[in-house]
């Protein structure tokens, strides 16, 4: 059994697309592959076909190897709910919150369970991919460590070292990356490539052989800049703050970015249609005028309630309403419409009731077991797919107006008596065109975008054909094969 582990000279330099990249070039040449990450932090997760939660990039690498997500392939996944504390998920279901110091201390305890889950994907495949988390070079967080050399080490697998040369100083961020490791960390490192590289890669030829000579490790070849990967699910906030290219697009969509956002790419599939102009509205600035508002989800509602109030968005939403113009709520987004969001047990942080934004007739009680599910049905007349993960229940006289019915029956959601807001729990129900349709003809655009889940297939082949085309793959199997079991 093979295994490879791509590890970064720092966090954002492309690990998660490459690791997508390669599941899906490995898998076209007839290979059985499974994607693996031990230790993620992230509040945009998937629901898994066996009923836990991962991070959305492992759920994207799942689909990249043309297999179901399981939540073996992100055994321990961290979901922030204040700048200090996070719930932990192990093996897709919550075990508790955590503060940074006992995460600290404890994280080492979790070994156990990672590598229990590495070894069940190693069974079914034929290779495992893994990807790191940040950085190796962060030695001031080696000891306990999980998601690096610590796991590295203790599955035995062979490491290559990313490094992104669009940010600038390439050379010495892998040569300095090997430089300050123990040797016995080092030693891990087989190879090293370099992502998003622009322009003719004979101009860096010579770099390539720089690092080469300095550190030993393999030179497995130049990524070029991957457009594609504009078309995968993200799960890092960062990428909400950078501005996208100018538009000169129709209708304009907007959606603040609160402090605890999460699952925002439910958002991604409003990108393929040519008459949208999707605004992601960043802390300190008010949301404009635009056609239809969205209120994403949120990891921690009653705190991105405080937030959304801190800056001034109740107000610009309030006017948003005023003015006939459409509200959609998703998840978090949806508690927040309503009259009131409590949390009696203080599952997301103390205890306490918040008031909500007014505009629908529902309340919300945080309370019993995290609701987990992939879902289908039909919302307003047309079919859609999608998944729930969210605490607590919304009632009240709105919820007589659903928004969907799943295919087994129940309902879920909310509309306004007025008919212009509305929320539901379903995450991803804007993947399908149809479905994207029907809120789109209420502000006067037509959606003609593909389906979202191909849109992803494709881009992915994409990135899978650049990767076959730029890196010596052959080198990298060859080195995924010294894994041992």
């Amino acid at each position: 059994m093979a295994a490879l582990m791509l590890q970064g000279t720092g966090s954002d330099v492309g690990k998660s697309v490459l690791v997508a990249g390669l599941c899906r070039a490995l898998a076209n040449r007839g290979l059985q592959v499974r994607p693996f990450k031990p230790q993620n932090m992230s509040n945009n997760a998937a629901v898994t076909a066996d009923g836990g939660e991962i991070g959305r990039a492992q759920a994207t690498q799942a689909i990249a190897c043309r297999v179901p997500a399981s939540v073996h392939m992100n055994p321990v996944l961290l979901k922030p709910q204040g700048d200090r504390t996070s719930q932990l998920v192990v093996r897709g279901q919550v075990r508790g919150t955590l503060k940074a110091a006992r995460w600290r201390e404890g994280r080492e305890g979790l070994l156990a369970d990672v590598l229990d889950s590495y070894r069940l994907l190693q069974d079914e495949a034929d290779i495992v991919v893994v990807e790191g988390a940040g950085s190796p070079a962060e030695i001031n967080l080696r000891a306990g460590d999980i998601a690096n050399m610590g796991f590295a080490r203790a599955a035995n697998v062979p490491v290559v070292l990313v490094g992104d040369i669009d940010r600038g100083g390439v050379i010495a961020s892998l040569v300095g990356t090997g430089a300050v490791l123990d040797p016995a960390d080092r030693a891990m490192i087989k190879g090293f490539l370099i992502n998003k590289f622009r322009g003719d890669p004979a101009l860096f030829a010579d770099g390539m052989r720089a690092i080469a000579e300095r550190t030993g490790w393999a030179s497995l070849g130049m990524v070029p800049w991957l457009a594609a990967a504009r078309r995968l699910p993200s799960e890092d906030a960062v990428i909400l703050e950078r501005p996208g290219p100018a538009s000169g697009r129709k209708v304009r969509i907007a959606c603040p970015i609160t402090a605890r956002i999460a699952n925002f790419d439910d958002l991604d599939p409003l990108k393929l249609e040519p008459s949208v102009e999707l605004l992601m509205v960043p802390p300190g600035q008010p949301i404009p005028p635009v056609d239809l508002l969205i209120l994403a989800g949120s990891k921690a509602t009653c705190a991105d309630l405080d937030f959304l109030r801190a800056q001034g968005w109740d107000i610009d939403i309030a006017a948003h309403h005023r003015q006939g113009r459409p509200v959609l709520g998703l998840c978090g987004g949806y508690q927040m419409l309503g009259r009131r969001v409590s949390d009696p047990q203080g599952l997301e942080g103390p205890p306490r009731s918040v008031e909500g934004l007014g505009l629908l007739d529902v309340e919300t009680v945080l309370s019993g077991e995290k609701t987990l599910r992939q879902v289908s049905g039909e919302a307003l007349g047309q079919p859609f797919d999608g998944y729930e993960i969210h605490l607590g229940q919304t009632s009240g006289p709105d919820s007589a107006r659903p928004v969907v019915r799943f295919a087994d029956g129940r309902t879920d959601g909310a509309i306004s008596a007025d008919g212009l807001t509305a929320g539901t729990y379903v995450h991803g129900i804007l993947g399908r065109p149809e479905q994207r349709a029907v809120w789109l003809k209420r502000i006067g655009a037509e959606a003609v975008g593909p389906d979202h889940r191909a849109d992803v297939e494709a881009a992915l082949d994409d990135i899978a054909d650049q990767l076959e085309a730029s890196l010596n793959l052959d080198d990298m199997l060859r080195i995924a094969r010294q894994a041992a079991r």
